[in-house]
């Protein structure tokens, strides 16, 4: 769908942008292990891994627990970010995770993202999923996997009324016609990714 303005008549409630993919990555280890923390501070300056449903950044990188021993991270793409280095070099960083008792996988390519805020959003995201999405069960920097509808879906708090919903590839048309149809009735724009 082209950026612009859809659904009813009246102020828009609802904002849909396109997450820009960068870099994915899959990151499996024990959170107790001191090797694999001296490595990730060393490559990413991180000191803990989040805990459960926990998000976290460290300069150009955020960390979603999404299960035991395993997070996503996105990010290190920044241009000019102090990250960089070690965000281009999957294979030398995936070595190096690997020496101290941890994994790394390159996943950029299986999940599609988009940015839902407005003061409609959490409603609009409610219709679909079973999460509780009030802010006093799930707040700012809070993920979970769920639903939206009968896909598999990843959700992440980025502000009161601003979320993340991240679904495989392969869906994402399903989603984003699902989305599209169920903020009609609050008045949507769909923004430009960057914009």
């Amino acid at each position: 769908m082209l950026p612009g303005r859809y659904g009813i008549a009246g102020p828009t409630q609802v904002w849909l942008e396109r997450i820009p993919s960068g870099s994915v990555w899959n990151l499996q280890g024990a959170p107790d292990n001191p090797a694999l923390i001296s490595q990730l501070r060393d490559l990413w300056r991180i000191d803990h891994l989040p805990e459960p449903h926990r998000v976290r950044t460290y300069g150009a990188f955020r960390l979603l627990w999404i299960g035991p021993k395993s997070w996503l991270v996105f990010g290190g793409t920044a241009e000019g970010s102090p990250d960089q280095a070690a965000a281009s070099g999957f294979a030398g960083t995936r070595d190096r995770i690997q020496t101290s008792g941890g994994a790394l996988f390159d996943v950029c390519a299986g999940r599609v993202g988009w940015r839902v805020r407005g003061p409609r959003a959490r409603d609009l995201l409610a219709s679909a999923c079973p999460l509780d999405l009030h802010p006093s069960a799930f707040g700012i920097d809070t993920c979970a996997q769920s639903l939206f509808g009968h896909v598999a879906a990843l959700y992440l708090r980025l502000s009161d009324d601003e979320f993340a919903l991240y679904v495989a590839r392969s869906f994402a048309l399903d989603v984003w016609e699902a989305l599209c149809s169920s903020a009609a009735q609050y008045g949507y724009e769909v923004v430009e990714s960057g914009a």
